[in-house]
């Protein structure tokens, strides 16, 4: 699904020059489920970025889904955002003015999926996260675990084949981190390529293999039993 080759993003100011990845190199298999690891400013939330084809890359190649898309505007890197992946984030990000109900929503109006597919596919995802209970709350009203429940059903109710996930769980408690784990894991054994950024042990042993980074390069693989 996706295949990076010597990927290189440097920031520049005036005075200084930041190599934040520095000719990273690896594949990810349509199925795998990959965490990516390292100390903060190692390059994890970079690499993420241009995966999530949020940025692109200042060198190499990057094909996802058969298509090179290193050096694609704006626009089609949107457009095959909105069709292929999820986003799940460490501070849930959801739009507090909405419903949860209305937060998941939104991507299938941004796809413009009809009225009666929307409530379909939106019902069908709350259930499936068990936040169904909760639909007609806001944000502010639900815990932490609740929030990214929402989270992860607005990230998977387009049906994406990509999952990327920044720090899923660290803003949540053990408990309720492992239910999130356990969301994952279920979203990855059904089809869905998974690639998480974690600064947790314990949370990268629910992928099938560990990418470790430094100074913006690739210095470790590991494959999990």
């Amino acid at each position: 699904m996706i295949k990076i080759s010597n990927l290189e993003k440097i920031y520049r100011t005036e005075d200084v020059e930041t190599v934040a990845l520095n000719k990273v190199s690896f594949d990810v298999k349509e199925g795998e489920f990959v965490a990516i690891m390292g100390p903060s400013g190692c390059g994890k939330s970079t690499l993420l970025n241009i995966l999530g084809l949020l940025d692109d890359p200042d060198g190499g190649s990057f094909v996802f889904a058969g298509q090179e898309v290193a050096h694609y505007n704006e626009r089609k890197r949107a457009g095959l955002r909105k069709q292929h992946i999820g986003f799940v984030f460490q501070s849930f990000n959801l739009i507090d003015e909405l419903t949860v109900y209305e937060n998941v929503e939104l991507p299938l109006l941004y796809l413009k999926v009809g009225a009666d597919e929307r409530k379909k596919r939106v019902e069908e995802v709350l259930e499936k996260m068990q936040i169904m209970h909760r639909k007609n709350h806001f944000p502010q009203q639900l815990s932490g675990g609740q929030q990214q429940r929402v989270a992860v059903a607005r990230a998977v109710v387009n049906r994406p084949r990509l999952i990327l996930a920044d720090e899923p769980t660290g803003n949540l408690d053990s408990i309720n981190g492992n239910e999130v784990m356990q969301m994952l894991t279920e979203l990855n054994d059904a089809g869905t390529t998974v690639i998480m950024v974690t600064h947790s042990e314990h949370d990268a042993r629910y992928s099938h293999r560990i990418v470790r980074m430094l100074d913006g390069q690739v210095v470790l693989e590991n494959v999990m039993i």
